[in-house]
Protein backbone atom coordinates (compact mmCIF):
# COMPACT_ATOMS: atom_id res chain seq x y z
CA UNK A 1 0.00 0.00 0.00
CA UNK A 2 1.34 2.93 -0.87
CA UNK A 3 1.80 6.27 1.45
CA UNK A 4 -0.41 9.45 0.70
CA UNK A 5 -0.62 12.44 2.68
CA UNK A 6 -3.47 13.36 4.33
CA UNK A 7 -5.41 16.10 1.49
CA UNK A 8 -4.33 13.71 -1.49
CA UNK A 9 -7.53 11.41 -2.33
CA UNK A 10 -7.69 8.01 -3.84
CA UNK A 11 -7.07 8.24 -7.24
CA UNK A 12 -10.55 6.52 -8.41
CA UNK A 13 -12.12 9.00 -6.10
CA UNK A 14 -14.76 11.24 -7.06
CA UNK A 15 -13.93 14.70 -6.70
CA UNK A 16 -15.47 18.13 -7.21
CA UNK A 17 -14.98 21.62 -7.79
CA UNK A 18 -15.60 24.15 -5.76
CA UNK A 19 -15.31 27.49 -7.14
CA UNK A 20 -15.54 30.43 -4.92
CA UNK A 21 -16.90 33.69 -6.68
CA UNK A 22 -17.75 36.99 -5.21
CA UNK A 23 -21.54 36.01 -5.51
CA UNK A 24 -21.33 33.14 -3.86
CA UNK A 25 -19.93 29.53 -4.05
CA UNK A 26 -20.72 26.87 -6.70
CA UNK A 27 -20.13 23.34 -6.43
CA UNK A 28 -19.24 20.83 -10.10
CA UNK A 29 -19.31 17.61 -10.32
CA UNK A 30 -17.13 16.23 -13.19
CA UNK A 31 -17.93 13.89 -16.51
CA UNK A 32 -14.62 11.35 -16.37
CA UNK A 33 -16.32 8.95 -18.29
CA UNK A 34 -17.23 11.21 -21.79
CA UNK A 35 -14.68 13.97 -21.32
CA UNK A 36 -11.79 12.88 -19.53
CA UNK A 37 -8.79 14.81 -20.89
CA UNK A 38 -10.90 17.59 -20.34
CA UNK A 39 -11.78 16.63 -16.56
CA UNK A 40 -7.51 16.43 -15.95
CA UNK A 41 -7.35 19.55 -17.76
CA UNK A 42 -9.52 21.44 -15.71
CA UNK A 43 -8.70 19.23 -12.13
CA UNK A 44 -4.95 20.35 -13.43
CA UNK A 45 -5.35 24.29 -13.99
CA UNK A 46 -7.48 24.56 -10.67
CA UNK A 47 -4.80 22.63 -8.30
CA UNK A 48 -2.29 24.76 -10.19
CA UNK A 49 -4.40 27.98 -9.00
CA UNK A 50 -4.53 29.42 -12.56
CA UNK A 51 -8.25 30.36 -11.95
CA UNK A 52 -7.48 32.06 -8.62
CA UNK A 53 -8.51 35.89 -9.24
CA UNK A 54 -10.07 35.79 -13.09
CA UNK A 55 -13.51 36.45 -13.18
CA UNK A 56 -16.48 36.35 -15.51
CA UNK A 57 -15.99 38.45 -18.22
CA UNK A 58 -19.20 37.37 -20.56
CA UNK A 59 -22.69 36.66 -19.19
CA UNK A 60 -25.69 36.61 -21.44
CA UNK A 61 -28.68 35.72 -19.31
CA UNK A 62 -30.45 32.04 -20.63
CA UNK A 63 -27.76 31.12 -22.05
CA UNK A 64 -24.53 30.85 -20.21
CA UNK A 65 -21.76 32.69 -17.48
CA UNK A 66 -17.92 32.38 -19.23
CA UNK A 67 -14.70 32.46 -16.86
CA UNK A 68 -11.09 31.30 -17.13
CA UNK A 69 -9.37 33.83 -18.70
CA UNK A 70 -5.78 34.58 -17.51
CA UNK A 71 -6.10 38.09 -19.31
CA UNK A 72 -9.02 39.00 -16.77
CA UNK A 73 -6.83 38.83 -13.67
CA UNK A 74 -5.70 42.36 -14.91
CA UNK A 75 -8.57 45.00 -15.74
CA UNK A 76 -5.82 47.21 -18.22
CA UNK A 77 -6.20 43.76 -20.96
CA UNK A 78 -9.91 44.04 -20.78
CA UNK A 79 -9.72 44.57 -24.22
CA UNK A 80 -7.87 41.39 -24.39
CA UNK A 81 -10.55 39.69 -22.41
CA UNK A 82 -11.88 36.37 -23.90
CA UNK A 83 -8.48 35.83 -25.84
CA UNK A 84 -6.32 34.29 -23.00
CA UNK A 85 -5.78 30.58 -22.53
CA UNK A 86 -3.18 28.44 -20.77
CA UNK A 87 -0.33 28.28 -23.57
CA UNK A 88 -1.73 25.22 -25.28
CA UNK A 89 -4.90 23.80 -26.73
CA UNK A 90 -6.41 20.45 -25.86
CA UNK A 91 -8.71 18.14 -28.47
CA UNK A 92 -12.41 18.15 -28.18
CA UNK A 93 -13.86 15.43 -26.90
CA UNK A 94 -17.83 15.92 -28.14
CA UNK A 95 -20.27 13.67 -25.97
CA UNK A 96 -23.94 12.99 -25.49
CA UNK A 97 -23.94 15.18 -22.28
CA UNK A 98 -27.01 18.09 -22.94
CA UNK A 99 -26.17 21.39 -22.71
CA UNK A 100 -28.66 22.54 -19.98
CA UNK A 101 -28.85 24.77 -17.14
CA UNK A 102 -26.10 24.15 -14.52
CA UNK A 103 -23.68 22.05 -17.24
CA UNK A 104 -19.90 22.85 -17.25
CA UNK A 105 -18.63 23.12 -21.04
CA UNK A 106 -15.28 24.23 -22.37
CA UNK A 107 -15.08 28.13 -24.46
CA UNK A 108 -13.31 27.52 -27.63
CA UNK A 109 -12.73 29.61 -31.36
CA UNK A 110 -14.12 28.58 -34.63
CA UNK A 111 -11.70 25.66 -34.20
CA UNK A 112 -12.93 22.63 -32.19
CA UNK A 113 -9.83 21.52 -30.85
CA UNK A 114 -8.80 25.25 -29.90
CA UNK A 115 -10.26 24.89 -25.57
CA UNK A 116 -7.73 25.44 -23.29
CA UNK A 117 -8.79 26.98 -19.86
CA UNK A 118 -11.77 29.35 -20.46
CA UNK A 119 -15.12 27.15 -19.72
CA UNK A 120 -18.75 28.27 -19.40
CA UNK A 121 -21.40 27.13 -17.07
CA UNK A 122 -24.94 27.17 -19.04
CA UNK A 123 -27.55 29.20 -17.56
CA UNK A 124 -30.28 28.37 -20.27
CA UNK A 125 -30.64 25.37 -21.93
CA UNK A 126 -28.19 25.91 -25.22
CA UNK A 127 -29.11 22.29 -26.45
CA UNK A 128 -27.67 23.72 -29.64
CA UNK A 129 -23.92 23.24 -28.52
CA UNK A 130 -24.55 19.91 -28.14
CA UNK A 131 -22.10 17.76 -30.20
CA UNK A 132 -20.08 21.19 -30.85
CA UNK A 133 -18.25 22.12 -27.33
CA UNK A 134 -16.92 19.82 -24.97
CA UNK A 135 -19.18 19.55 -22.07
CA UNK A 136 -17.75 18.12 -19.17
CA UNK A 137 -19.38 18.62 -15.59
CA UNK A 138 -22.31 19.83 -14.18
CA UNK A 139 -23.85 21.77 -10.83
CA UNK A 140 -24.64 19.86 -7.93
CA UNK A 141 -25.13 23.36 -5.50
CA UNK A 142 -25.13 26.95 -5.88
CA UNK A 143 -27.88 27.11 -8.50
CA UNK A 144 -28.86 30.30 -6.68
CA UNK A 145 -25.05 31.86 -7.48
CA UNK A 146 -25.47 30.92 -11.14
CA UNK A 147 -28.68 32.84 -11.12
CA UNK A 148 -27.20 35.90 -9.80
CA UNK A 149 -24.21 35.74 -11.85
CA UNK A 150 -26.62 35.16 -14.79
CA UNK A 151 -29.01 38.31 -14.36
CA UNK A 152 -26.49 40.75 -13.12
CA UNK A 153 -26.29 43.52 -15.24
CA UNK A 154 -24.15 44.01 -18.44
CA UNK A 155 -23.19 46.39 -21.05
CA UNK A 156 -21.64 44.94 -24.53
CA UNK A 157 -19.51 42.77 -25.22
CA UNK A 158 -21.85 41.17 -22.80
CA UNK A 159 -19.91 42.32 -20.32
CA UNK A 160 -20.95 42.39 -16.31
CA UNK A 161 -21.07 46.01 -15.07
CA UNK A 162 -19.30 45.33 -12.03
CA UNK A 163 -16.20 42.52 -11.73
CA UNK A 164 -18.00 38.56 -10.95
CA UNK A 165 -14.67 37.48 -9.39
CA UNK A 166 -13.30 33.62 -9.31
CA UNK A 167 -12.01 34.25 -5.91
CA UNK A 168 -10.46 30.24 -5.89
CA UNK A 169 -11.35 26.86 -7.91
CA UNK A 170 -10.72 23.78 -5.53
CA UNK A 171 -10.70 20.26 -6.26
CA UNK A 172 -11.94 18.31 -2.92
CA UNK A 173 -13.35 14.84 -2.80
CA UNK A 174 -16.84 15.04 -3.18
CA UNK A 175 -18.12 13.44 0.41
CA UNK A 176 -15.99 16.52 1.83
CA UNK A 177 -18.64 18.54 0.10
CA UNK A 178 -21.79 18.81 2.57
Amino acid sequence: MSQRTKKEAPKDAKEVAVIKTTEGTMVAEFWPDVAPKTVENFKKLANDKFYDGTCFHRVIKDFMIQGGDPNTKDASKEAQWGMGGPGYQIKAEFNDKSHVKGVLSMARSQDPNSAGSQFFICHGNPSFLDHQYTAFGKLIKGEDVLEKIATTKTHPPDRPDKRIGVESIKIVPAESVK
